[in-house]
């Protein structure tokens, strides 16, 4: 009672694509692909520790608009 069978999926497929059409889908589907690359490409990117960390000068301690955070190291 609770599941869906086979005919139930195929008949919200065809409704899917009457509504969207093929094109469509196509589109969202390789839009979404690269989206997921990115992410992971991202992840890979930003999890290096050899990152140097950035040296704040006295000039920009003194300036209005620069504001003063502690950074922490990740344990």
């Amino acid at each position: 009672m609770g599941s869906f069978s086979i005919w139930h999926w195929l008949i919200v497929l065809v409704i899917v694509v009457m509504v969207f059409g093929t094109k469509k889908l196509k589109n969202v589907g390789s839009d979404l692909g690269a989206a997921v690359k990115g992410f992971k490409d991202g992840m890979k990117d930003g999890g290096s520790a050899d990152a140097p960390a950035q040296q704040v000068t006295n000039e920009a301690r003194r300036d209005a608009n620069t504001v003063d955070v502690d950074s922490k190291t990740k344990s």
